[in-house]
């Protein structure tokens, strides 16, 4: 996957050119991550590109933003617990270290992971798993994807 869809993802999803949207949720976009070494990682970007705390968002639309990312985490657990047996867990971040737009991760866990990495945050993983193109989401994932989406076309959101 290449090209600057990358560097304005929320407006490549407006748009419909971010290739990896799974689905359109009420406060925003469930995509799939660039990286998959932990297979299923997704990510929600909230559809206000200037929006970049969760507090700029209005009561009402701050909770629409946990729920889909609840409802996300949700779906990823059981596409998870079905193609992996491996499967132990999902954890939900809102970091806002880096990327300058609200967005939260869904990281599956596994028990196959290393031990000395298996209770820590993902983001202790070495540097070189993040561009390793082993672990670069390609049509190899496409299964999951499919999967996730599934899960999220079956779970209701809440109104």
């Amino acid at each position: 996957m290449t090209g600057d869809w990358r560097m304005d993802r929320i407006g490549a999803a407006l748009r419909g050119e971010n290739p990896t949207v799974l689905r359109r949720l009420e406060s925003g976009f469930a995509v799939i991550g660039d990286v998959q070494f932990l297979p299923g990682y997704s990510v929600l970007l909230v559809d206000e590109p200037n929006v970049q705390r969760l507090s700029d968002l209005p009561r009402a639309k701050r909770l629409s933003f946990l729920s889909d990312m609840d409802r996300l985490g949700e779906a990823v657990e059981r596409a998870c617990r079905q193609m992996d047996p491996g499967f132990r867990r999902v954890n939900l971040e809102i970091l806002g270290n880096t990327d300058p737009f609200l967005h939260a991760h869904v990281w599956p866990r596994f028990a196959w992971e290393p031990a000395e990495l298996a209770g820590k945050p993902v983001w202790l993983y070495p540097r070189e798993r993040w561009g390793d193109e082993r672990f670069g989401l390609g049509p190899r994932h496409d299964a999951l994807r499919d999967a996730i989406g599934g899960e999220l076309d079956r779970l209701p959101s809440v109104d």
